[in-house]
């Protein structure tokens, strides 16, 4: 444990900033899987109005991730992988119903 004052300022504010990193991390994290859940919705039965809900949950989910990233909680390529993963997903889905 630390004796120097400082010190024990910076492990408080540490703690504090991981709690609210910690946030936005489980944020992204539900989110993403929301978004996953509603393409395989969508997948199943592609239908105008589950089409919605996926862009719906895309956009929700892109927002909080862009947040992250601008906050510093997650990498900028972190969060562009993360971004370009739910594209892909949305993607090989649509290919799979039209090809279908």
């Amino acid at each position: 444990m630390a004796n120097i004052k400082s010190a024990l300022k910076r492990i408080e504010i540490a703690e504090r900033n991981r709690l609210h990193n910690k946030s936005y991390k489980s944020a992204v994290k539900t989110l993403m899987k929301r978004y996953f859940a509603a393409v395989g919705v969508y997948a199943d039965n592609p239908t105008p109005e589950a089409m919605q809900e996926v862009q719906r949950c895309m956009s929700a989910a892109y927002s909080k991730i862009d947040k992250a990233v601008k906050r510093g909680v997650i990498h900028p390529n972190n969060g562009a992988r993360k971004k370009a993963r739910l594209a892909k997903v949305l993607k090989a889905r649509e290919a799979a119903t039209t090809a279908s």
